[in-house]
């Protein structure tokens, strides 16, 4: 969580600068509830699919900081090549594919990707995919969730309700009480937890992530939060009032995570000094390495799609940089 608020704080820091061509969407306020999904599953075996706010969630999963900004700088040794938007950035053969923008897609992805490892043999094997409020009114997001419920996936949905779609509030967006009352409809289990409490999100993505994997279908956690900046960088977030910022349940998960450390000894400040120091250092040395990497030349380049070479006319083998 603090290595992500470090992280995206200097990613702000290098748009505000025109370091970074395109939009950047930060995850502050989000950090608990997505560090604590990618925390319950196993890199090594599972599947992983973030949004634009799952910073904490890349890296809980194992996304190398380097990967980060090299993407973001658009350095021909990142992920994607300096080819791809920052945000859409992804190692499929690792288990995290490529972001795509349009909301809800990913689910449906992360599905595919379940349903071939069942053909495959292999089990035990989870798929978790992140949304926000709005996302879940999308049609995407319900085909998918009802394929993952008639084929019984062992798909983990997280929900991140941030209180409004860019900026229209939930009130606007959906009827029920709760968007975990949703699951019942699609005959799947459903979960809510206070997404600013990291402990709690714990407790309920490990219960969900090990549901799933003993084989009862798919889960979906929802997490209430606020998003404590803009829908991007470009967003001052005006249209959020005063009072809803100021309730003690939209406050900031990171602190409270510290405060909750300190009080149950698990920690010193001391010892939050050091990590602090040591996340500054870890993203100013990538930050210092990808402002030396090399930019992409089109005139020079042969890169092609991933896994393209056998769909090129004329093409022979796979593509060498698949």
């Amino acid at each position: 969580m603090l290595l992500s608020r470090t992280l995206e704080d200097k990613i702000g820091a290098l748009y505000r600068a025109n370091r970074i061509v395109g939009g950047v969407y930060l995850g502050r306020g989000q950090e608990a509830f997505s560090a604590a999904l990618a925390m319950a599953l196993e890199p090594s075996r599972d599947v992983y699919a973030p949004l634009i706010r799952d910073q904490a969630g890349r890296l809980a999963f194992g996304e190398p900081v380097i990967d980060t900004l090299r993407t973001y700088l658009g350095s021909v040794l990142g992920p994607m090549r300096g080819r791809d938007g920052n945000i859409h950035r992804g190692r499929p053969g690792a288990g995290s594919p490529a972001m795509i923008s349009h909301l809800g897609s990913m689910i449906s992805v992360v599905c595919g990707m379940l349903m071939a490892r069942r053909f495959k043999g292999e089990k035990e094997v989870v798929g978790a995919a992140t949304i926000g409020d709005g996302g879940t009114s999308t049609g995407a997001c319900h085909e998918a969730l009802n394929l993952a419920a008639v084929e019984n996936l062992p798909l983990v949905l997280a929900v991140a309700n941030n209180q409004f779609a860019y900026s229209t509030p939930v009130s606007r967006q959906y009827a029920c009480e709760d968007l975990s009352e949703r699951a019942v409809g699609y005959g799947i289990e459903g979960y809510r937890v206070d997404g600013t409490d990291l402990a709690a999100c714990l407790e309920v993505f490990g219960k969900a992530v090990a549901r799933a994997r003993d084989g009862h279908g798919p889960q979906m956690v929802v997490g209430r939060l606020l998003r404590l900046c803009g829908h991007g960088e470009h967003d001052d977030a005006s249209y959020v009032p005063a009072e809803l910022r100021d309730r003690e349940e939209n406050r900031d998960c990171l602190k409270l995570a510290r405060e909750q450390m300190l009080a149950m000894g698990w920690t010193t400040p001391r010892d939050l000094e050091t990590m602090e120091a040591d996340a500054y250092e870890t993203v100013q040395t990538a930050v210092a390495l990808a402002q030396r990497d090399p930019q992409p030349d089109a005139a020079k380049e042969d890169w092609l799609p991933l896994a393209s070479g056998w769909l090129v006319e004329g093409g022979v083998g796979v593509c060498p940089n698949a």
